[in-house]
């Protein structure tokens, strides 16, 4: 194997850690753009019936892309274990093995997507007002799964093996696309929700090709060919045992935040179109501090596979600190600047004071979500998904249910709605931070 450019296992961590992660960071919030645009063309030249429709699906469109986001990281670890590691072979079949998985996952997520639209939204109780707009804007989403499974793969395979730069800038090239297509589609043909929809999927397939096409181009072990395009039993297996379980994680996560939907659905149409006005913030944050957990997974799982044990110690700590930090930061700046942020979405008074109820309690909470969302990514980077989804289940999902029903049932109060977040979190947290030590100390000791 060649001497590796992108090697995690030397120098200062805290450079290297922020060198790896603002390229991330930065390709994180063009993925958040894709929604956000499509919420603020949506919402400005459409109207708040429009904005409340694609803002209810929210809950749905997540619980698929979290799925493949969940997938992504168990191919992450194996990719930068194996790459660590040094096993050329090992590494190729991981690649072309986690490649066939993605992609037929993909295309099970848009036959099941497409079919269940309707249902779904039913079923979180989506406004009668906003169900046909609503259902339109999820089946077309729905056709761009399989481009997104390829591009979380590309992704993973990028930032295993150090490289967090390709990745932002064939998000660039689809992202700037989307805007364009967005304003033309909506602007211009009038295509209101569909518009939006279709903008979204085509610039996926952008960037999906985009990254498929470096990959099969690449000179690298990692590289794709077409003849070596083949399932790997053993390695499949592994793929699935580490993904499955973090996809499922995602899905559970999001359906139990669909009780939350369905909570807000309970109020009128105008405060529906402010949490989805102010529900960007939380993808905004959320997707700036996942930069760090997927440095976490990917210098811990280098350094474990390079048998470096301080450097994978200090790795989860160092990501968890910028992970707090920026949470913090930004969830204060939105609490000070929430009506300015809102008012990219609508120009509804109402509608931005809605929306404000949500930013001035989560803005305080964010920063804690660090400490379940960390020690989760390393644990996975210890090889250990299923334990870290049952907590989870547990502690942000079960527990998220049962205030609903109680907390809320009792208050129906948006407060008391928004505050389980934070009590979830630090619950879910605790768990995992005691599971983990467990996991890492076994392993050290192995190792």
């Amino acid at each position: 194997m060649k001497q590796k450019t992108n090697d995690l296992t030397q120098g200062n961590l805290f450079h290297k850690i922020l060198i790896f992660s603002i390229p991330l960071i930065l390709s994180n919030l063009l993925q958040v753009l894709f929604n956000m645009a499509d919420l603020a063309v949506i919402g400005r030249f459409s109207g708040p019936i429009s904005l409340g429709a694609v803002g209810s699906t929210t809950t749905l469109v997540m619980m698929f892309t979290g799925f493949l986001i969940g997938l992504s990281g168990g191919i992450n670890v194996l990719v930068a274990l194996y790459y660590g590691a040094n096993d050329k072979e090992g590494l190729s079949r991981v690649v072309h093995s986690a490649a066939l998985v993605s992609a037929i996952i993909g295309i099970i997520l848009l036959a099941c997507g497409t079919g269940l639209s309707q249902w779904m939204l039913s079923l979180l109780k989506t406004r009668p007002e906003l169900l046909p707009k609503a259902a339109l804007y999820l089946r077309i989403y729905y056709l761009g799964m399989p481009a997104l499974a390829i591009y979380n793969f590309g992704n993973a395979v990028y930032s295993a093996i150090g490289n967090t730069k390709k990745p932002l800038l064939f998000l660039s090239i689809s992202g700037v696309l989307n805007i364009v297509l967005n304003l033309f589609f909506v602007i211009a043909c009038h295509l209101d929700v569909a518009g939006v929809a279709l903008a979204s999927i085509i610039s996926q397939y952008v960037s999906a090709g985009l990254i498929l096409l470096s990959l099969f181009r690449s000179k690298e072990s990692y590289a794709l060919r077409f003849q070596e395009l083949r399932l790997d039993a053993p390695l499949t297996k592994r793929i699935l045992k580490l993904g499955i379980p973090c996809g499922l994680q995602n899905v559970i996560f999001y359906f139990a935040n669909s009780f939350v939907q369905m909570g807000i659905n309970s109020f009128d149409a105008t405060m529906v179109a402010g949490n989805a006005a102010a529900a960007n913030a939380d993808t905004l944050v959320y997707d700036v501090m996942a930069a760090f957990y997927t440095a976490c997974g990917s210098f811990m799982s280098q350094n474990f596979g390079a048998g470096k044990k301080d450097r994978v110690r200090n790795s989860y700590f160092v990501c968890l600190l910028y992970a707090f930090g920026i949470g913090l930061i930004m969830g204060i700046s939105l609490v000070f600047f929430g009506p300015a942020f809102l008012s990219l979405f609508t120009k509804d008074a109402a509608v931005i004071s809605a929306g404000m109820k949500r930013l001035s309690i989560m803005g305080f909470s964010y920063c804690v979500s660090a400490f379940m969302d960390n020690t989760i990514a390393a644990a996975r980077a210890m090889g250990k998904s299923v334990i870290p989804m049952v907590i989870v289940i547990m502690g942000s999902c079960v527990f998220r249910v049962a205030w609903i029903y109680t907390i809320f049932a009792y208050f129906h109060t948006i407060p008391s709605l928004y505050l389980l977040y934070v009590f979830s979190w630090l619950l879910t947290a605790f768990a995992e931070i005691i599971y983990y030590r467990r996991v890492y100390k076994k392993k050290m000791i192995q190792s």
